[in-house]
């Protein structure tokens, strides 16, 4: 196995295991909105159509990549780790309810899957340039 299919291995574990966790997290949002803090602007059903788009984005990032169309891909998958790196943005509004151990649980589970993947990618694009400077 050579060194891109390993990356395009760990790029699906990780890119899997992000869409597990956002979506137990963006569901439990979806589900229970009221008691999740937010911006005025975010609705209900603007949750799950952020969690689509964005779930779409990753997948399209993923297949970017498998087709060699490595800095497409890089954006994409970039763009897709909000979906978890941002979930901590919940503590920066104020609470109508104190936060269940649930909520802490998925918002961090949910932050470090994104950080995750963003980190990956970003080791992606480091790996990359180094190789291009060899050329």
């Amino acid at each position: 196995m050579d060194k891109i299919q390993q990356h395009q291995k760990w790029l699906l574990i990780l890119l899997v295991m992000n869409i597990v966790i956002t979506a137990f997290h963006y569901t439990d949002n979806f589900l229970d909105f009221e008691h999740y803090p937010s911006p005025a602007w975010i609705t209900q059903q603007g949750v799950w159509i952020a969690w689509i788009i964005l779930t779409a984005i990753g997948i399209i990032g993923y297949v970017l990549y498998i087709k060699r169309f490595f800095w497409l891909a890089y954006i994409s998958i970039a763009i897709y780790s909000i979906t978890g790196a941002f979930s901590p943005g919940h503590y920066f509004f104020p609470a109508k309810v104190a936060f269940s151990f649930k909520m802490h649980t998925l918002i961090w589970l949910d932050a470090i899957a994104g950080a995750a993947i963003l980190i990956f990618t970003l080791y992606l694009i480091t790996d990359d340039l180094q190789e291009s400077s060899k050329r």
